[in-house]
């Protein structure tokens, strides 16, 4: 029954968190709980990070993180704040597209909201997305690798002068193969207990 009632809770507190109530109208600040009015371009849009220009993002950086030096940020932090503050602006702008009716100090209500309860969430999503990416970049680089590979030596193979060139190794080693199967045979015929044997089963017959 605790359990239950903490679930619970814990369940409320974040629907709290993806909301905000405004003139009594219940607004979502977590972008994903429209995804029941997106088409699949929209759903896209939002999931992708580089919807929207580096321009609009760096002009925007400090609305969302005034706190930062983003000098002091590494090429990596710099890809994850870049890509929450493009989440912020899409949410943002969903907000726009489905109450159009908000004024700008209902927005910048929203807008505040958006920094203080999703902030941090859209940053961990972000940081699961590059995580990913990168695993992705890195599988697909070895199979390109991988196929190079082949291709190369397969391209090698077909080549004219390869066939002129490795046609005389594989006679020589088809040669080689075959003095030596033949002087085995010849050793083992010259040896007396090898006569022998061919002789007891001669007489045996």
């Amino acid at each position: 029954m605790l359990n239950s009632l903490s679930k619970g809770n814990k369940l409320s507190n974040k629907l709290q968190q993806d909301i905000v109530k405004i003139a009594g109208k219940t607004i979502f600040i977590n972008p994903f709980l429209y995804w029941r009015k997106f088409d699949e371009n929209t759903n896209r849009w939002l999931r992708e990070t580089g919807q929207i220009s580096k321009e609009q993002i760096k002009f925007n950086r400090n609305r969302f993180y005034p706190e930062l030096d983003w000098s002091l940020l590494s090429d990596k932090e710099k890809y994850i704040k870049d890509g929450t503050v493009e989440m912020c602006l899409k949410t943002l702008e969903l907000v726009r597209t489905f109450h159009p009716d908000l004024n700008t100090s209902q927005m910048l209500e929203v807008e505040m909201k958006i920094s203080i309860n999703k902030k941090d969430s859209f940053e961990k999503w972000v940081k699961k997305s590059f995580i990913k990416k990168e695993k992705n970049a890195i599988k697909d680089h070895k199979q390109f690798e991988r196929e190079r590979f082949f291709r190369n030596w397969y391209e090698w193979f077909s080549l004219e002068l390869t066939h002129q060139a490795l046609l005389p190794i594989f006679i020589v080693i088809f040669l080689s193969a075959f003095i030596g199967w033949f002087a085995g045979i010849s050793k083992n015929s010259c040896n007396p207990y090898f006569e022998t044997s061919i002789m007891n089963n001669i007489e045996k017959n």
